[in-house]
């Protein structure tokens, strides 16, 4: 089986989680007897193509694929949509992308046919026109490899353009992946529809919708009118191979706790904080850290400050690859405490590396792990009481570390893989 597949993120070259699963699950398919062909905007050229052939967006000329521009576009719609929506930006950054936008203003967005788009690949203010182009070179794509292929599978909404083209121009059925929708993004009131519209398209076109989880799925039948025989459930894992366990000699003799992620409201970064500070009322032992960075950093440094336990916290800044793994290794406990997330390796990665984890109930992941300890996000008592607890009983710290690195290391991206090869043969078959 041979599969066409749009993603946006292939490590080592990463912002977030979305190139963590591509990267899994194209081993995993590999293992599996599936090929897969792996377009990128912008590859750098020393991704690992042990699994799979990547294409490079970049590299590849828009071909003419109708008689006329009209044509095509009557083929695949493409708008151009203005926004400065950045999810993986520091705040000064944002600020200065906004202001260059400003002074830009883009009226229109022209089609040119036989030149080649750099893409950046990444998260910036001209995010919907790269999508765009990306799209029509995917159609391209689509097109040259039309006899390579069987399936087409595209991941988060930034894709779905590209694998509406390609369905349309092969008639090759078409997947789409959910990691993440807009209620995960922001509230229900604060919806960018503009995104949601895209979305939504996406998911309709689609043969089979494949959700990181049960709570995904439910919102794509509910949220976006999908038919539920249409959408099923598939997990994540986590690709541990070639991972060592690292021993990082610390600096300080108190236990740390930490925050990992995008610092925005969906991770929840503030109820961290303020269980922090019940935590510091009972017991003085211990340092928090949050590491990474988003439009929120400002404000979280400032709530620190305001309760007064700034010389017990810390912000590392975005961490990327070995520098993950050395905050693990120097880590006691490890919280996510999500508003909304759609499923969430990184209490994975965190209980592989023996350490005990707190996680939202309002996060995918929480439904295959057992030996977390699963809090709502808004009950900064419940997280308090649940960090002091693995702070303060060794034995209750012993018991969730070993058996959570048991219970992880038997989530393997095979299985996953298994599943949505099953998914490919449904839609093929049909």
């Amino acid at each position: 089986m041979k599969v066409l597949m749009f993603g946006w993120e292939f490590p080592p070259h990463i912002a977030g989680g979305l190139g963590t699963a591509c990267y899994g699950m194209t081993k995993g398919l590999a293992a599996n007897d599936v090929d897969v062909l792996f377009v990128m905007p912008s590859a750098s050229g020393d991704e690992d193509q042990s699994a799979v052939k990547i294409i490079n967006a970049s590299d590849v000329p828009v071909d003419t694929v109708s008689t006329s521009v009209d044509e095509f576009l009557g083929k695949v719609r493409f708008v151009h949509i203005g926004t400065n929506m950045v999810p993986y930006v520091d705040p000064q950054d944002f600020t200065r992308m906004v202001e260059e936008e400003r002074k830009r203003q883009i009226k229109s967005f022209r089609v040119q046919y036989g030149q080649k788009y750099k893409f950046s690949g990444k998260y910036g203010d001209n995010l919907m026109e790269e999508v765009a182009r990306y799209a029509m070179v995917g159609a391209t794509i689509a097109l040259q490899h039309e006899d390579e292929f069987d399936v087409i599978h595209a991941h988060d909404w930034l894709t779905y353009l590209a694998g509406i083209a390609a369905k349309q121009l092969t008639g090759k059925p078409l997947v789409v992946h959910v990691h993440a929708t807009s209620f995960d993004r922001s509230s229900d009131d604060k919806i960018d529809t503009r995104v949601y519209d895209l979305e939504r398209k996406g998911m309709e076109a689609a043969d089979k919708v494949i959700a990181v989880s049960e709570l995904t799925r439910n919102i794509v039948i509910n949220k976006y009118g999908i038919s539920p025989d249409k959408v099923v459930a598939v997990h994540n894992a986590v690709d541990f191979s070639g991972r060592e366990n690292l021993y990082v000699e610390r600096g300080v003799k108190d236990k740390v706790v930490t925050f990992l992620g995008r610092i925005t409201f969906q991770k929840g970064p503030e109820y961290f904080i303020e269980a922090a500070a019940k935590v510091l009322k009972r017991c003085s032992h211990v340092r928090f850290v949050m590491a990474g960075s988003g439009d929120m950093l400002n404000r979280c440094i400032r709530h620190v400050a305001r309760l007064g336990i700034s010389d017990r916290f810390h912000f590392t800044g975005f961490l990327r690859g070995a520098d993950v793994q050395k905050m693990f290794a120097l880590s006691d406990v490890y919280v996510m405490p999500s508003v909304s997330e759609p499923f969430g390796i990184s209490p994975l990665e965190a209980m592989q590396t023996n350490v005990p984890s707190i996680i939202s109930k309002q996060s995918g992941v929480a439904e295959v792990l057992k030996y977390a300890i699963k809090v709502d996000f808004w009950d900064v008592d419940a997280m308090a009481d649940a960090m002091y607890g693995l702070l303060n009983y060794p034995a209750m710290a012993d018991m969730a570390a070993r058996c959570g690195r048991d219970e992880v290391d038997a989530l393997k991206w095979n299985n996953a893989a298994y599943k949505i090869k099953k998914v490919y043969e449904s839609v093929i078959n049909k």
